[in-house]
């Protein structure tokens, strides 16, 4: 089997995207943000297969992480941590949709 990449992932208030990265093109994006409508508020982890791609949901005090093909939760803890740390003391509590986008890539590990 080869290696399995990141494909997309986001950060959410709930069910607004506050950023969002992905070096691809597909539906993967319109399916994460389908799946987002559906998901508890509640604090969970939630994996969704279709369309071929695996979508883990990482839910915490209201903000969903995401990311697709089968990784690890460990690596969306990484992110809600990162994420925190960069965006805490209320700037993503007022952020308003894909405004943190510019950034976001580098809390995935990518060089822009």
């Amino acid at each position: 089997m080869g290696q399995q990449s990141l494909i997309y992932s986001f950060v959410a208030r709930g069910t607004v995207v506050l950023a969002e990265y992905t070096q691809f093109t597909g539906n993967f994006t319109t399916i994460a943000n389908q799946c987002l409508q559906k998901i508890p508020a509640s604090n969970n982890k939630f994996t969704y297969n279709c369309d071929r791609h695996t979508f883990n949901y990482l839910v915490e005090d209201g903000y969903n992480e995401s990311v697709g093909r089968q990784l690890p939760i460990a690596f969306l803890e990484r992110i809600k941590d990162d994420f925190k740390k960069r965006y805490g003391g209320g700037k993503a509590d007022t952020a308003v949709a894909h405004s943190l986008n510019k950034d976001f890539g580098s809390l995935n590990g990518v060089k822009r």
